[in-house]
């Protein structure tokens, strides 16, 4: 895996190439952080949560990236798979985003779908 100062290149690359109105309103920017995150849904610690939108609360509106996790899931990737995977989580915490800004919430029903299927598969 790619040390975490070059992860923070590919994500400044992809994040630069993106209009300039995704950023409406995301005062609290993309945060890169070095942990590791299950998720708390998970069976079997085989489900790492590889990004977050976060909205509300002091920070704001804003994007986290969990260095640890794509570490963990894609390690084994080239560089240009690892941005690859980076720019396709990247590009779904912007659409959280930007449907939160519209009011809506297409992307929050896809998850839930997503993990609804994940937990059926896992409790046979």
């Amino acid at each position: 895996m790619l040390p975490i100062e070059e992860v923070e290149i590919i994500l400044d690359e992809i994040a630069s190439e993106l209009p300039q109105e995704f950023y409406k309103e995301l005062n609290g920017g993309i945060l890169l952080l070095p942990e590791m995150k299950l998720n708390p849904m998970g069976r079997n610690e085989d489900l790492y949560t590889m990004g977050e939108y976060h909205c509300g609360g002091g920070m704001g509106r804003y994007i986290v990236i969990y260095y640890g996790s794509f570490e963990r899931v894609f390690g084994h990737l080239s560089r240009a798979g690892l941005k690859r995977e980076l720019a396709h989580t990247l590009k779904h915490e912007f659409t959280h985003h930007l449907e939160s800004l519209a009011g809506e919430r297409d992307l929050e029903k896809e998850d839930e779908r997503f993990m609804a299927d994940y937990l059926g598969r896992n409790d046979r």
